[in-house]
């Protein structure tokens, strides 16, 4: 009799520790779905504020299009509320390309934030390249716009102490519309 009721109790912890176990997998499971739901989700102007501490990382970013590219659709260009600076994404992942139906619309991106980095050489040479088209062809104007970017990256590179520009960019897994 001693030895059923020492079957019976260890059937009954047997149980209770099942018990627990499930309830502490559907426990973690609660908490993944909880830190799905949490994914920060940036306007473009703020995520380019700290891009550079999230970069090879998977990130939200939210924007309107202003281009997509007209072949096969593999990119498209995003601009945050102060439409100051584009943000282009490459088409990866589940992301088979952008309509171009999607010009105007705001968007959801998740993907990896990458990093292209301009130096200062490749600058200097930009700017020879653009110096040379303006005396060539007398096109001042556009070149003018032209040397007003690489002045800005100028500016931002001695602001920051670096010897290159960053330029981000995202290779998008995944987007949705939002309305």
């Amino acid at each position: 009799m001693n030895m059923k009721k020492l079957f019976f109790i260890g059937l009954i912890l047997t149980g209770m520790i099942s018990c627990s176990n499930g309830s502490s997998t559907k426990q973690s499971e609660s908490d993944t779905e909880t830190v799905a739901v949490q994914t920060i989700v940036y306007e473009l102007d703020e995520l380019l504020k700290v891009a550079d501490q999230l970069l090879d990382q998977n990130v939200a970013v939210k924007g309107y299009v202003t281009h997509t590219c007209k072949h096969a659709g593999k990119r498209c260009f995003i601009v945050g509320e102060s439409q100051k600076t584009s943000f282009r994404v490459e088409a990866k992942g589940e992301i088979g390309g952008f309509n171009r139906e999607l010009v105007g619309s705001e968007l959801a991106i998740t993907g990896i934030l990458k990093e292209r980095r301009l130096t200062k050489e490749y600058i200097d040479q930009m700017e020879e390249q653009v110096n040379k088209k303006a005396e060539e062809d007398g096109s001042a104007e556009s070149c003018q716009a032209e040397l007003n970017n690489i002045s800005e990256m100028r500016s931002w590179m001695a602001e920051n102490g670096k010897e290159f520009y960053s330029i981000y960019y995202m290779d998008g897994l995944n987007y949705e519309v939002i309305e």
